[in-house]
């Protein structure tokens, strides 16, 4: 039998073919557009999603025999809001995890309704890309909008809609709207109130593995897929990328460097942060976990190559790099282009460079980017050591991670020994397993052991764990300094 896993990422929708035995027989992927109508706005047409899985799946199913296709399983970017209108249409574009507009949401969340009020209700308090500050925001802002608003649902799940006919979400996916109570895996009636909206509006809930239906006939027909395919409900990105590399169960870690980056922490029992720097989300897996959310990581290589240097010759650039100028740069970057989520909460917050002098050239500047990045990392990942998570390992998963050097300034700035997984489609490969086990193949845990394997490992190095401490220790000083002056500039 065959399975799809989908994963509807910010920049473009990448698909998996996989067998039963886990194999990834083929892979497409799909770009779409990303627009950014103002400053700190960050906005994307559900239609171009759903067009990009749609011309993706015919591609990704030539030459195998789509007769023997089972189930689809989808992973999406998580926290963006999409609304449908009583004909089932989108009342506008969707607004993403990334978009930094709802600052004075966030601040009315945090402060008026307080923070131990929402972490009692969600186990979360606000951040600017949560979906609930959004809500609030076309309330205030777009309010003949708002008024339209049938159905509420986040990006995989209007894929899944497209796909079925209906309108579901799962534990992973919801535990970032702020709409949801994690600790109880339900709805929470008391933000849903607070928000202007009501259950009716909100999608029935799944368990990620738990199919929802199946493809709709006349679209299976329009796809050349067989009838009866079933779709599970699926997972955020983050939950999916930690199924696809094996994070299931007590105190695994999976750090995730992609567009954004994220450290993932699992666990088979409900906990949150005391400081809620940290997200307390819900597991595809039946658990729960902790969650930090960088909003710019590999994206900030991506900027500084194509943006900067105007160049895509990204592995060219690195091999410029002295391997002895490692844990030695007098560079540094702040890698807040996006504002910042975990563990600051600042969506004023921008990228910095300092250090600079008429000595530097451009392989400083990239490296202090790599570094930037590793070093924000470790910001979030010296909070959940602090509250009692004893993490030596993990793995890595996320196009940055294909960077060699990249993933051993991670190693030896976090202390990690690094963990690559033989399939580098963490989200996707979680989609199939998901779909795997909603179509009778075995548990989640149990698929996911199975079917994840390790290609390598990067051992952190004494030497440069050291010099990389004295340099996290003056990079943590910089944000602080210029944190009113970010205000300010605002």
């Amino acid at each position: 039998m065959l399975y799809i896993g989908i994963d509807l990422g910010t920049s473009s929708c990448k698909l998996l073919l996989v067998d039963e035995e886990g194999r990834v027989l083929n892979s497409v992927s799909r770009e779409y557009p990303l627009y950014f109508p103002r400053p700190g706005w960050s906005e994307q047409e559900p239609e171009d999603w759903f067009a990009a899985v749609c011309g993706g799946i015919p591609e990704l199913l030539r030459g195998f025999d789509a007769s023997g296709l089972d189930g689809i399983g989808v992973a999406g970017q998580m926290h963006g809001l999409v609304c449908l209108d009583s004909r089932g249409q989108v009342v506008r574009p969707a607004i993403l995890w990334n978009d930094g507009r709802t600052s004075a949401e966030v601040d009315y969340l945090n402060g008026a309704v307080g923070r131990q009020t929402l972490s009692q209700h969600t186990a979360n308090i606000a951040f600017a890309g949560f979906t609930a500050p959004k809500l609030l925001w076309l309330r205030n802002n777009e309010p003949e909008n708002f008024s339209r608003i049938e159905k509420i649902m986040l990006p995989k799940d209007y894929i899944n809609y497209r796909l079925t006919g209906v309108h579901a979400c799962e534990p992973s996916d919801a535990s970032g709207t702020l709409l949801y109570d994690v600790e109880r895996r339900c709805w929470s009636r008391p933000m849903l109130e607070l928000c202007g909206v009501s259950e009716a509006q909100m999608p029935r809930l799944f368990e990620s593995g738990e199919v929802i239906g199946s493809v709709l006939p006349e679209l299976a027909e329009r796809l050349g897929l067989p009838q009866g395919v079933k779709v599970v409900a699926g997972a955020g990105d983050n939950a999916a990328a930690a199924i696809g590399t094996g994070t299931v169960g007590r105190g695994k870690c999976n750090i995730s460097l992609g567009t954004s980056g994220t450290i993932f922490i699992s666990s088979d029992t409900f906990c949150r942060d005391p400081g809620n720097a940290l997200h307390a989300f819900a597991h595809a897996d039946g658990g729960w976990h902790l969650m930090s959310c960088m909003l710019s990581a590999a994206s900030c290589n991506k900027w500084w190559m194509e943006n900067i240097l105007n160049s895509s010759d990204y592995q060219g650039e690195q091999r410029r790099i002295d391997a002895g100028r490692l844990g030695r740069n007098n560079v540094f970057f702040l890698p807040y282009l996006m504002g910042e989520r975990n563990p600051i909460n600042d969506t004023d917050a921008r990228g910095t460079f300092i250090g600079l002098n008429m000595g530097n050239r451009r392989e400083d500047m990239l490296l202090a980017v790599l570094e930037g990045v590793a070093f924000a990392i470790r910001d979030s990942l010296e909070i959940a050591r602090a509250a009692g998570n004893s993490i030596s390992r993990s793995t890595i998963c996320g196009g940055g991670s294909r960077s060699r050097l990249w993933t051993r300034i991670i190693a030896n700035v976090t202390k990690l020994s690094l963990e690559v997984p033989s399939t580098e489609q963490g989200p996707g490969y979680g989609a199939a397993i998901l779909a795997m086990s909603g179509c009778g193949l075995g548990s989640v845990r149990e698929l996911s052991g199975r079917f994840v394997r390790t290609s390598g490992v990067i051992e952190p190095e004494e030497e440069l764990t050291g010099l990389y401490d004295e340099r996290y220790a003056r990079f943590s000083k910089i944000y602080p300094a210029c944190r009113e002056l970010f205000k300010a500039l605002a």
